[in-house]
């Protein structure tokens, strides 16, 4: 009864503070009046450079609720002016006249949400898959020379793929390739341009309800068919694991760096991590967690969670030594964490910053 009224209360706490109204916007020390975008920054760094809390980018640039859902697009060479001239900073593109040769190759590229390498295998590997189109998907029956484990540069042999009922529903979200309705003659079946290795999903399971939010894939690598028919033959092109008897092909999906505007969730979001990427404990900047909320919940890409550590249980003692009582010391703020994948019932996010080791179980809410 203790804890469920204490969530409650934080629950309250929490959601009069998000209707108390947004507070004004802090510029960080030593915000500059104006500065360069170059190659290699990201609008994270430089909201970080601007502002004290980062995730209120859109409002800096004094964007409407349309514009702040959609990419920003910024470019090395683009000049950033602050002006503090109204009643709130606000941030603006300023026409630079004179040449800057050293931009012209950087300006195809707008510069991303958050650094790229450090989130693309996780934007080119699915995670979260659906479990009927996981068991329905073409399975691996058959390594080659009669072997029992494959790996990169090696064949092996699958049920068929080119059915038009084996194109299926990959993952949970719009992102993936969604295959025709197998009882509509008049549509045709998409040829995948490659295929990627899993292994058998494992369940997450939300460490509060106790529900299966959803089924994780093991990665395995990549590959491409090279002869079609029954069996279907494959060549493995990567192998981060060995390959064997089992294992499922999938589609591989298309791969977006997000560059979408940091932000925080509009509604009261809370939550917790469920896993820290391969398999340790506790984690720190630039790290990849997974959240027990999605898109059902009102998750978007470029959202930002504050993470909190869980107060410590401390035990204190009077002068006397007679005297005992427990306490446990409220949650504190540690960090900010940016969203740049999002599944039905969970997400990927990247730990932005931190002050303290962020742990599994750790609480996730809107800042």
């Amino acid at each position: 009864m203790r804890r469920i009224i204490s969530a409650l209360l934080i629950s309250i706490s929490t959601a009069l503070a998000l209707a108390q109204g947004t507070p004004p916007l802090q510029l960080a020390d030593g915000a500059p009046d104006r500065y360069i975008v170059k190659s290699g920054d990201t609008l994270w760094g430089i909201a970080s450079k601007f502002l004290k809390d980062p995730y209120r980018w859109g409002e800096l640039w004094k964007l409407n609720a349309t514009e702040i859902k959609n990419p920003q697009r910024i470019y090395p060479g683009q000049v950033l002016a602050l002006d503090k001239s109204g009643n709130e900073p606000q941030l603006k593109l300023v026409t630079v006249t004179e040449q800057r040769r050293e931009y012209v190759d950087p300006l195809r590229k707008a510069i991303p949400s958050i650094p790229a390498q450090d989130i693309e295998p996780f934007l080119s590997e699915p995670r979260v898959v659906d479990p009927a189109a996981f068991s329905a998907a073409p399975r691996v029956v058959a390594v080659q020379d009669n072997r029992t484990v494959a790996g990169t540069g090696d064949t092996v042999y699958a049920t068929e793929v080119d059915a038009k009922e084996s194109l299926f529903p990959i993952f949970l979200q719009g992102e993936a390739r969604y295959a025709p309705d197998p009882n509509d003659p008049t549509q045709v079946a998409p040829k995948p341009r490659g295929w990627q290795l899993f292994r058998p999903a494992k369940p997450l399971v939300d460490p509060d309800t106790k529900e299966t939010l959803g089924y994780e894939a093991v990665y395995l690598g990549t590959a491409r068919v090279t002869q079609t028919g029954v069996p279907t033959s494959f060549l493995v092109l990567s192998a981060k694991m060995e390959i064997q008897r089992d294992d499922r092909l999938q589609p591989a999906p298309r791969q977006d760096v997000p560059s979408y505007i940091p932000r925080a969730p509009k509604t009261l979001i809370q939550g917790k991590i469920l896993g820290i990427y391969s398999g340790v404990t506790y984690g720190g900047p630039q790290t990849i967690v997974t959240l027990n909320r999605g898109a059902a919940d009102g998750l978007e890409v470029g959202h930002v969670l504050a993470v909190d550590a869980a107060g410590a249980k401390v035990v204190y003692r009077s002068q006397e030594g007679s005297d005992r009582t427990d306490y446990q010391l409220p949650d504190t703020r540690n960090g900010l964490m940016f969203v740049f994948r999002v599944f039905d019932r969970v997400s990927y996010a990247m730990i932005m910053n931190a002050t303290t080791p962020v742990l599994v179980g750790d609480l996730v809410h809107t800042p």
